[in-house]
């Protein structure tokens, strides 16, 4: 049997270390190579150290000092300087070519998983967090890779180091050097290796994620922000979000403050350590001079811990916010994407059945979105699904390319069931035009291109020029190669109707799936959006998602859904004159339809006749007094 993912991946620092040895060998050099740097770099402390003492035993006459050892000691400091700089740097480079190369693996894995996975994810998971996830989460990655492991490798070296040299000179004066390190040790553990610590990461991370994701949402609503004239303070959310992580950050902070400042003043003040050693030992030394010069080279030498130990703290401290960033990232990895058949089937025909299919958004105890759905949508034939807002219309549309898994039942097309197919050729039958339209900052080409890679452009045009496309863009600056955003160039939402319809026409797959593509469009564009349409729908199993009942009034069969079911379908005739639901709902639609030219006339009754009833209300009264209903339908 197959082991689950989330059962063999580390968790916490060791998945950190994990991905941090990927490219093993290279991380390798880098700390080997750091080691050594920090090694060499204690030589010219020595060499002062022995050229003090040169001088101090010459004293008082300098002239019989040896002037070769000193020129000697002078070249070993500044040599050690000069190699310790060129072994970090090479360091660096083993590191950072380790780092760029994992961070490229590991985003080029994580996008490829978010791709993987169904809509239904991507409609619960919002775009700040995976953004954050890919642009800080798996970037901080890089930066513990190429700058602080070979720093970790030499701070935790230099402490070794330094005391083997201590205790060579003067063990009693080591063993006083080495209780600071010790109490350094026990602060960085009480302060950051404890449980509580490692929740008020988790906290602050979950804090700056959410704080991420009403930024993005706020951005994406600046216009309806301003054009009401609010500010940020009145975008409530993104307000408290920005509050939140700003306590969270005060929080975080006051809560290691003793413990920083602790830590800072005894690591910075090793000497208070050693003085009273010093003055213990000072009335028993055989050699004042000899004694005085090790308490010097001391003194001089413990300066160089604080910085290897603030290096240490920053990397233990950086790492467990890293760790928790990469263990959301894993979060989202050990979601698996809809499980893929091991021996796919294809079709010759595209028909689509819908057989007694039962399906929940989510596992929790949540109402069923759709409840035992049968229907048919037969090839060359156009099948509308209508009916009031949340009655299932859309979930029936995303389930056909399999957006979704059903919980029971079966989705055919030409009779094989879509679990049977490849994703890749599922999505090669079906094509969609939506309501809500995305175009990339790229080239209107490019976005008419991503319908078939592999079509030439002359193909892309003649789609073009199908979906009525070719005389607004002939007269843009660039034509096709105009990029959309760039040089103040943007389109109206007709036009980018149009761009995506387009789109699916040079794809022509044999399934098209339409959510009312025309919505949002004034009477001009949507007469040409039509058009484009009806040049896409030929020969097509078609399945439209309509709110305006005018335009599905001649399709071949209008299914009437309703909390999750089918509840009617026929003709539009044939429903009309059955007086069910969908007959009212017809007959609301045309008192919301009257309603609106009646209010028109009375707005604009040149010999100041009297207004209609209603006109001043906003409404007039439907025949059934279901004005509500009548909305909803139009919604």
């Amino acid at each position: 049997m197959e082991t689950n993912k989330s059962e063999t991946r580390k968790r916490g620092m060791a998945r950190l270390w994990q991905l941090a040895l990927r490219k093993k060998t290279l991380v390798l050099c880098s700390c080997i190579i750091s080691v050594i740097s920090v090694a060499v770099s204690f030589s010219p402390y020595i060499a002062i150290y022995y050229i003090i003492r040169e001088m101090v035993v010459c004293l008082p006459d300098l002239s019989v000092m040896d002037a070769p050892l000193m020129i000697r000691l002078g070249w070993l400091a500044c040599g050690g300087a000069v190699a310790a700089i060129v072994l970090n740097f090479s360091a660096l480079m083993f590191s950072h070519v380790a780092a760029f190369t994992s961070l490229y693996d590991l985003k080029l894995a994580f996008t490829r998983h978010i791709a993987s996975l169904p809509l239904g994810f991507h409609s619960v998971n919002s775009t700040g967090k995976l953004r954050k996830i890919v642009d800080e989460n798996i970037e901080k990655l890089e930066g513990f890779i190429a700058h602080q492991l070979p720093d970790l490798a030499g701070s935790i070296a230099m402490p070794i180091i330094t005391l083997i040299i201590l205790f060579v000179f003067d063990w009693r004066l080591g063993l006083a050097s080495l209780v600071p390190i010790i109490l350094s040790y026990g602060i960085q553990m009480l302060a950051y290796g404890n449980k509580a610590s490692q929740v008020f990461i988790e906290k602050y991370q979950s804090a700056l994620e959410d704080m991420n994701n009403a930024a993005v949402e706020y951005v994406r609503g600046i216009s309806v922000v301003k054009a009401f004239n609010q500010t940020l303070f009145s975008f409530r959310r993104f307000h408290e979000t920005i509050v939140n992580y700003g306590r969270f950050v005060i929080d975080y902070t006051m809560a290691f403050e003793t413990f920083m400042e602790l830590f800072m003043a005894i690591i910075n003040h090793v000497y208070l350590f050693l003085l009273p050693v010093v003055i213990l030992l000072l009335g028993g030394a055989d050699d004042y001079g000899d004694f005085v010069l090790a308490v010097l080279f001391y003194l001089i030498f413990t300066l160089s811990l604080s910085t290897s130990f603030t290096k240490l703290l920053y990397v233990s401290q950086t790492g467990r916010q890293i760790a928790d960033g990469i263990e959301r990232m894993d979060n989202i990895l050990d979601i698996s994407p809809l499980p893929e058949a091991e021996n796919p089937q294809t079709t010759d025909t595209y028909s689509v059945s819908f057989e007694n299919v039962t399906f929940t958004y989510n596992d929790e105890n949540e109402a069923v979105a759709l409840s035992n759905v049968n229907l048919a949508a037969r090839q060359g034939e156009i099948t509308a699904l209508v009916g009031p807002s949340g009655s299932g219309k859309t979930t029936l549309a995303h389930l056909i390319p399999r957006f979704y898994d059903v919980a029971e039942g079966a989705i055919k097309i030409g009779g094989v069931d879509i679990r049977k197919m490849s994703s890749e050729y599922l999505m090669s039958v079906v094509g969609f035009v939506f309501q809500d339209v995305f175009l990339f900052k790229q080239s209107i080409l490019d976005n008419i291109l991503i319908g078939d890679r592999n079509a030439t452009r002359e193909q892309a045009i003649a789609a073009a020029v199908a979906a009525q496309c070719h005389e607004f863009v002939s007269r843009l600056p660039d034509g096709y190669d105009t990029v959309i955003g760039a040089k103040n160039v943007h389109l109206s939402g007709g036009e980018e109707q149009r761009i995506v319809i387009a789109r699916a026409i040079l794809k022509n797959a044999p399934i098209l799936v339409l959510d009312e593509a025309t919505a949002f469009a004034d009477p001009e564009n949507e007469q040409k959006i039509q058009l484009a349409i009806s040049e896409l729908m030929k020969e097509k199993t078609v399945i439209i998602i309509a709110h305006r009942l005018s335009t599905v009034r001649g399709a071949d069969k209008i299914v009437v859904v309703d909390k999750g079911r089918v509840v009617e379908e026929g003709g539009h005739e044939e429903l009309v004159d059955a007086g069910g639901r969908y007959s009212r709902m017809w007959e609301q639609y045309s008192s919301a339809v009257n309603w609106s030219l009646a209010r028109e006339e009375a707005e604009t009754d040149g010999a100041g006749g009297k207004r209609k009833a209603g006109a001043d209300t906003g409404c007039e009264a439907s025949p059934n007094g279901e004005d509500k209903e009548a909305e909803n339908v139009q919604d």
